[in-house]
């Protein structure tokens, strides 16, 4: 009955994730029903454990989504996104329409724009140039999920996204973890997406299939054409993001930072500067990026008073709404967590023993929670707050660098999320004008199944080598 309560709970998340109903209000509701279920008092279980532990996220991970949705903002509404969208699409031509808009997205998150606003600056391009080329627009979402929620989002080394910056505090990592490894897998999940979608194009036209007939969203002349920023100075920030998180995870910082911080009888989240470390520099870097952004795409804002403060406002109230999802997902992560009938399924998965270290259990629970959740950084962040410390153990006994830890986790957040109720999915079909029916078979191919497997194939590379990369 304990379990039966615990699940019971998860799939009524899942269900109202999929309906649209936001995890805000129904994650901290659908968790006391599961207290509520196995005997402890509701209010208790709302304020000490719900709570702490949402609070606490929103702590260590604020400023990350602050700045990440202020930059993306920012780089929106300067044009200086489309810019860079436009000449890398405008530059590889309709013969390579399907790598062109991958490439776009790619390039656009991997300098710490976001997914949404990365749909929304990548899709008028992309659609015109499949339309002039033939390439059915059903294939626009599949190449878009692709190039910016995948190797980009979690593979690459240093990628600034949330869902790289989520295992640095749990095991001590930077954005940097695990980087060949890293490289390889996103080598795999490139290379594997553009054969399936060249596939499906080949597959398409073979049978006399071209752009198709749409009307819904289509894009205008107004947002293909544009007195855009330069391409070059549009990608300064971008660069700067990465280059000053890489240089400021190589800085000394000095391990007794935190003692005066203890003195005064604060409650740390984290043990050791070492824990942190890799989040201050993702926040310097994004600093950097975010003051470069406004000062070449300034003048490039709507004429209209006050544009640059709507910009700045926007970006920061946006990541309001992106970091209390994810907190609530936690707080829910937390109440489960510490119910008596979560010790059996923890049991469960501590004994996914398979090649004798954690990746296995901790790659199967990152990948259904998020699955669930709907959510890579609300799954993830549910997966490592029950379980990274037994992980961690568990690695340290076996003499497992915590790097892979951090890079299967990260990893695995990008598989199962991409279920048909996850909101990045939701929102990329409502821009394209497309719908499930027509383009999600693409959108799981390239999102779900093939990153999926890639992590699979990266675990069987350390337990057959031994190589952590």
């Amino acid at each position: 009955m304990e379990i039966l309560g615990i699940v019971l709970s998860l799939f009524l998340l899942m269900y109202v994730a999929y309906r649209g109903f936001s995890v805000i209000l129904f994650a901290p509701i659908l968790a006391i029903l599961a207290a509520a279920m196995q005997g402890l008092d509701v209010m208790p279980a709302y304020t000490e454990l719900f709570m702490e532990r949402a609070v606490g996220y929103v702590k260590s991970f604020f400023p990350v989504f602050l700045l990440g949705a202020v930059l993306g903002k920012v780089m929106e509404d300067t044009g200086m996104a489309k810019s860079i969208a436009h000449e890398i699409i405008q530059a590889l031509g309709k013969e390579r329409g399907i790598i062109a808009v991958v490439l776009s997205g790619a390039i656009l998150t991997y300098g710490g724009v976001s997914l949404f606003v990365v749909v929304f600056a990548v899709y008028p391009f992309g659609a015109a140039l499949f339309k002039e080329a033939g390439i059915p627009k059903r294939l626009i979402p599949g190449a878009i999920a692709l190039g910016a929620f995948t190797f980009t989002m979690t593979m690459v080394p240093g990628t600034p996204q949330i869902q790289n910056a989520i295992p640095m505090t749990f095991y001590g990592t930077n954005a940097w973890a695990s980087p060949v490894l890293g490289l390889l897998a996103a080598a795999i999940t490139f290379f594997s997406g553009i054969a399936w979608l060249e596939y499906r194009r080949k597959s398409a036209q073979a049978a006399g299939e071209g752009y198709g007939e749409h009307t819904l969203n289509e894009p205008t002349a107004d947002q293909t054409q544009g007195d855009y920023p330069n391409w070059v100075l549009s990608l300064l920030p971008l660069v700067a993001v990465v280059a000053i998180n890489f240089a400021m995870t190589k800085f000394a910082w000095d391990p007794n930072m935190l003692k005066a911080f203890q003195g005064m009888g604060l409650k740390l989240l984290v043990p050791a500067v070492k824990n942190v470390a890799g989040i201050w520099a993702l926040i310097i870097g994004l600093v950097v990026g975010v003051i470069l952004a406004v000062a070449i795409g300034y003048r490039y804002l709507p004429k209209q008073p006050g544009s640059l403060q709507r910009a700045l406002n926007t970006g920061a109230i946006g990541s309001l709404l992106a970091i209390m999802n994810t907190a609530s997902e936690v707080g829910y992560g937390n109440v489960i967590s510490s119910l008596p009938g979560f010790k059996s399924i923890a049991t469960f998965l501590l004994n996914i023993k398979l090649g004798g270290t954690p990746l296995v259990s901790e790659f199967f629970t990152v990948n259904i929670l998020a699955g669930i959740t709907g959510s890579a950084s609300g799954g993830m962040s549910i997966a490592l707050s029950i379980m990274a410390k037994e992980w961690l153990a568990w690695a340290n006994q076996v003499g497992l660098n915590p790097e892979l830890l951090h890079r299967v986790a990260s990893m695995a957040s990008g598989g199962f999320d991409t279920m048909p109720h996850n909101g990045a999915v939701i929102t990329l079909l409502a821009v394209c004008g497309l719908t499930h029916i027509q383009s999600y078979k693409d959108i799981c191919v390239t999102s779900l199944i093939i990153p999926f497997l890639t992590g699979i194939v990266v675990i069987l590379i350390y337990t057959i080598f031994g190589f952590t990369g």
